[in-house]
């Protein structure tokens, strides 16, 4: 691999963790009173935004061919389905202490894959296809739901002062 492409893979795991530490951190600010609260009216609360985070970054880790899904149970409530539709959800402590098991197992596996791997196709192409589409690869993974993540964040910081 060259150094370029090892920076620039560097690059993207440097904003990934800006971005997950910062979601972490707004976590541990939130209270739960505040994450039960809709983020607009008529909206998505912040605890169907955690459980969506959660569930995306646990489909991440077979979608990047790390490992199977820690909690493939909260994909039907929180990916499959909008706020509201499911009535029983788990509680916020279990989310945020999914969102910490998570977080740290996907961390492991981003930080220890080499950077060429990075330009390897994703789960979600076959190897037959790949040659035709270079650009669904695992760091092109890595970019989107870094940007998604961002994004969640951003709508659950309008709850640290409701």
């Amino acid at each position: 691999m060259d150094l370029q492409n090892g920076l620039f893979v560097k690059m993207a795991i440097d904003v990934w963790t800006k971005e997950l530490n910062a979601t972490g951190a707004l976590l541990e600010k939130l209270s739960d009173d505040q994450l039960m609260r809709e983020i607009v009216p008529g909206r998505n609360r912040g605890i169907y935004l955690v459980g969506h985070l959660i569930a995306e970054h646990d489909q991440m880790m077979s979608l990047l061919r790390f490992q199977a899904a820690l909690h493939p149970e909260l994909k039907p409530p929180f990916i499959d389905a909008p706020d509201r539709a499911i009535a029983e959800l788990p509680s916020l402590s279990q989310l945020r202490e999914q969102w910490r098991t998570v977080s740290d197992t996907l961390m492991q596996h981003i930080v220890r894959l080499p950077a060429d791997e990075w330009f390897t196709r994703h789960a979600n192409i076959s190897e037959e296809d790949f040659p035709k589409e270079p650009h669904r690869n695992r760091l092109n993974v890595l970019l989107s739901r870094t940007s998604h993540l961002a994004y969640h964040r951003g709508q659950l910081v309008l709850l640290a002062n409701k």
